[in-house]
């Protein structure tokens, strides 16, 4: 299921995502080609699956998703060309491709990703991507800001950088990755909640208790294949976290230890769901297909 579901999604937010790459003046192709180079070379569109699956848990159809689905890759695509960046993990492959800063130059990347963080807001407020009511939209604005600001996203990687070379117990390692990769991913969730225009108090926290599993599963299966995949597979660097003395979960708990922690935190994302009928089924196959990926 998840094979033909992740293709139809996939397609569904690159043709959204296309339209947004058309530079107004011809002073501006040279920056909207990275932008588009970063967004369009490949990527698994976690996040937009998660947009979608969950507009649809609630009823919707998925197309009433496509600004929250634009909107969290296009802050997810920005957060790797600055992560990609000398100054920070100085890393010359990503998705099989060199990275934006090798393919253009490292001050079209910075101004590449800041022009997609402002797209991505863009693309959330687009009447062609999303048709909703204006208190909504400003619901939506509001929880992509937090998720992808300093008390989020951008604080989690200012946590990241500041903790290399220390020894994180577990407390402190999940407070990072909850920022670092969990915050952008409960808003996917929170987003496609929305979208579907009738998302009570009740769905939106199964759907965040869910969401907050499935965001610190995604990074714990990142960790484990950080140590047993290869570059090739991963389409970036393998060992990278290992050689930049980074902590992760498999330095803290075993390979093992963190195989079986991945496995209980897709339990709970599947025991949130609980509530939910087969409309859901799609979330649950992503639960299973975070923590069974090979890259």
């Amino acid at each position: 299921m998840i094979d033909a579901y992740q293709t139809s999604s996939q397609d569904r937010v690159n043709a959204a995502l296309e339209r947004l790459f058309v530079a107004p003046s011809a002073e501006l192709v040279r920056l909207y080609e990275a932008m588009r180079y970063s967004v369009m070379n490949g990527g698994k569109r976690v996040r937009p699956l998660l947009a979608y699956a969950a507009c649809e848990a609630l009823g919707a159809a998925a197309e009433q998703a496509n600004g929250a689905a634009c909107a969290v890759e296009l802050i997810h695509a920005y957060s790797l060309v600055h992560d990609d960046l000398p100054a920070m993990d100085d890393d010359d492959l990503r998705r099989g491709q060199p990275t934006t800063h090798k393919a253009f130059d490292e001050a079209c990347a910075i101004l590449a990703g800041d022009g997609l963080q402002s797209l991505a807001f863009s693309a959330l407020l687009d009447p062609r991507l999303n048709t909703l009511d204006a208190e909504t939209r400003l619901r939506m604005v509001a929880a992509l800001a937090l998720a992808a600001g300093p008390a989020g996203m951008v604080g989690g990687q200012a946590i990241d950088l500041g903790s290399v070379g220390i020894k994180l117990d577990q407390t402190a390692l999940e407070f990072m990755h909850r920022h670092k990769t969990g915050a952008l991913i409960e808003a996917s969730v929170q987003l496609g909640a929305l979208a579907s225009g009738h998302a009570s108090a009740d769905d939106l926290q199964a759907l965040n208790i869910y969401a907050r599993a499935v965001g610190l599963a995604f990074q714990v299966q990142d960790d484990i294949l950080d140590v047993e995949s290869d570059t090739a597979t991963l389409g970036k660097r393998q060992g990278a976290d290992i050689a930049r003395d980074k902590p992760t979960y498999p330095a803290l708990m075993g390979l093992d230890g963190a195989k079986a922690y991945a496995l209980e935190l897709r339990d709970q994302a599947l025991n949130a769901l609980q509530s939910f009928d087969t409309t859901a089924d799609p979330l649950r196959a992503l639960a299973r297909y975070i923590v069974e990926r090979r890259h």
